[in-house]
């Protein structure tokens, strides 16, 4: 396991241990905090920092359970594998562990008996003599904690307890963030899956609705051997269930085509750079907006709705020339232009039940954004997909 390292020059030969360099250490922390994406591997390096601070022969960090009831080991050094097989998971409120958690304090004690009871190993006792509890914590919610077993009952100096305050801020902030980052993966996997849902039903569900129903007509004119009506039913049939595959193929692919991690320029370069490759379209596409700040979630619907009316273009437009245009007006309102040079579409009647799908997922993700997209024949020739929506407020309303 890798730790912070600490130049010869840092150890005290009087008491083997460490001093302080507490701005190397907090640097090291930061920096591994911007580049580390294992969260629980840096606690993990950390823990052999934490045990040459205190000079301590032990040590163990454990993590808040889901449930927030128990703590869980996630790396320990020098303990005997014994406790490490049964200190897997503690309660939250045993022990020091569970008085560090309350008082959300580092705490220490030389009275080791509860651990040598609650693990009946003569460790406790023989070669520990003083336990320290540091918890991780962020804005007094507690995270985690760090565990530092000594063989002597000499107190940690106050510089080293200062130094843990400002470890256990850090990490407990990381810890903090990576719950949050977690937490909105899920809210964004359930959101996307709600998006998937929907489109299926609007889709896929209304066509095999549709042939259900056909197929009972079928039926019934197959018994009193209706013969024209049969044939006529018939092709209804094999008409709609060639629109549900098509549906469910065009579906499955839009889902694939996830948007570049860079951001939204990017992915709608590469949405521009695609199209032209698959139909020979070339699109104009030109940024306006100064100051393109839009949270992750924003993007993505912005994303899915270009996608979305490119494909209606593809497909229906049968259009030579194509311009995206992306701006910022000064009411504070994003807006992005899609027009063709195509047929256009009808002031009366959306031509076909595939764009009306379209046109319905188009608004319902511009409703995400609290925004609207607009549809409308051009008055010579094509049409224009307008979305406008308002641009995130600055950090005090401002």
């Amino acid at each position: 396991m890798n730790s912070v390292a600490f130049p010869s020059s840092d150890l005290d030969p009087a008491t083997g241990t460490y001093k302080i360099p507490a701005l190397r250490v907090l640097s090291e922390i930061a920096t591994s905090l911007s580049t580390e994406n294992n969260l629980e591997a840096l606690l993990e390096r950390f823990l052999g920092t934490m045990v040459k601070l205190a000079g301590a022969d032990a040590g163990a960090v454990r993590v808040l359970t889901a449930d927030g009831s128990h703590l869980r080991l996630v790396g320990s050094i020098g303990l005997p594998a014994e406790i490490v097989e049964q200190e897997q998971f503690v309660e939250l409120e045993c022990g020091l562990c569970g008085e560090a958690t309350r008082k959300r304090s580092h705490r220490h004690s030389t009275n080791v008996h509860f651990c040598s009871e609650r693990t009946s190993h003569s460790y406790f006792g023989s070669r520990c003599q003083h336990i320290i509890a540091v918890p991780l914590r962020f804005q007094g919610k507690v995270q985690g904690v760090y565990n530092l077993f000594m063989a002597s009952d000499t107190p940690v100096p106050e510089d080293v307890a200062l130094l843990f305050d400002s470890i256990s801020e850090h990490l407990g902030m990381a810890l903090e963030n990576a719950r949050l980052t977690q937490e909105n993966m899920r809210i964004t996997l359930m959101n996307e899956r709600q998006m998937l849902a929907n489109e299926l039903h609007d889709s896929l569900a209304q066509t095999l609705a549709y042939m259900k129903m056909r197929l009972a007509l079928l039926r019934d004119s197959m018994e009193k051997a209706d013969t024209a009506n049969s044939a006529k039913y018939l092709e209804d049939v094999s008409e709609g269930l060639d629109t549900a595959y098509s549906g469910l193929r065009e579906l499955l692919t839009h889902f694939r085509n996830r948007m570049d991690p860079r951001g939204l320029l990017p992915a709608l370069q590469d949405i521009v750079n695609g199209f032209f490759k698959k139909t020979g379209i070339f699109i104009n596409f030109s940024n306006l907006a100064p100051d393109l700040n839009l949270t992750p979630d924003q993007e993505v619907q912005v994303f899915h709705i270009v996608q979305e009316a490119l494909h209606n273009i593809n497909k229906h437009s049968q259009a030579q020339d194509v311009s995206l245009t992306l701006g910022l007006d000064g009411n504070n309102q994003y807006w992005l232009c899609i027009e063709d040079d195509g047929i256009g579409i009808s002031p009366k009647r959306v031509p076909d039940k595939d764009m009306h799908f379209g046109l319905s997922i188009m608004r319902e993700r511009a409703q995400r954004l609290n925004g609207n997209v607009s549809v409308e024949k051009l008055p010579e020739r094509g049409t224009r997909v307008l979305l406008t929506f308002p641009a995130p407020k600055k950090e005090g309303g401002k």
